[in-house]
């Protein structure tokens, strides 16, 4: 979500509320408290969009650190399949 996207995207809604809305009820302040109000709404919509995109990039991340820690558990030292790990390291033929 582009911020300045989303703001100029309200604006626009709010102009087309405010317009139906002031076609439909002839009255000025009515129109400017709903009007107010709409804007409130999306402002709430607008915020827990936000926080739904940062929860789940972090529930992403969680996950992608959780996968990095079981791949990379091995250590120079440790053993694959009773051997060391060390040995597999070396230049010639393998000959068990």
């Amino acid at each position: 979500m582009y911020a300045p996207r989303v703001f100029i995207s309200m604006v626009g809604a709010l102009a087309v509320f405010a317009i139906a809305t002031y076609l439909l009820t002839q009255s000025v302040s009515t129109t400017l408290i709903e009007t107010v109000i709409c804007a409130v709404l999306l402002q709430i919509g607008y915020f827990i969009g936000i926080l739904f995109l940062v929860w789940k990039e972090r529930r992403a991340r969680e996950a992608l650190l959780a996968q990095d820690a079981t791949t990379t558990s091995l250590r120079d030292g440790d053993k694959v399949t009773s051997l060391p790990a060390s040995n597999l390291n070396r230049s010639e033929p393998f000959n068990p």
